[in-house]
């Protein structure tokens, strides 16, 4: 067992974990985040992702103790006092979730690479969201979604 300590959605967190644990378990077993979902379990779908230092990560893949220090976000922090991230927003009016499954990996994702990337065209956006898979496929929505989201936080 090893101590770790997890700054989660501007909480901190002392959590006992075993070696091999995942940042995903330890959100979603021992803190009852259930935001991220558990996908593929090797980092290729993206519905696992978080961002950690405002990186989008693959939690099935990172260790517990790997995070020990570092600010993570997961989709539940990404909407403080319950106020929709202008991101959450634009997945909605633009009808870009259906099922959800990938809502959350997707939106994080979108998050981090509009940090970098502000004014990110839709070909970066798509380029940037590679590895989110979306089961119903609706990928173009999304986009749009991204786009308009980039709009309104570029206007605020």
């Amino acid at each position: 067992m090893a101590t770790v300590e997890l700054t989660v959605n501007g909480k901190p967190h002392r959590l006992e974990v075993e070696p091999e644990e995942t940042l995903l378990g330890a959100l979603r077993d021992r803190l009852g985040l259930t935001g991220a979902k558990y996908g593929c379990g090797e980092g290729q779908c993206g519905a696992c992702t978080v961002l950690v230092e405002g990186r989008a990560t693959r939690s099935c893949q990172t260790r517990a103790a790997a995070a020990t220090g570092a600010a993570i976000t997961t989709i539940e922090g990404l909407a403080p006092d319950g106020r929709l991230h202008p991101i959450q927003e634009a997945f909605i009016a633009a009808g870009a979730l259906q099922c959800g499954y990938c809502t959350p990996g997707m939106i994080l994702g979108a998050a981090s690479l509009l940090a970098r990337n502000p004014e990110a065209t839709e070909a970066e956006i798509a380029r940037g969201l590679e590895g989110h898979i979306c089961r119903c496929g609706t990928y173009p929505r999304i986009v749009r979604a991204v786009r308009q989201a980039a709009r309104t936080l570029k206007a605020t």
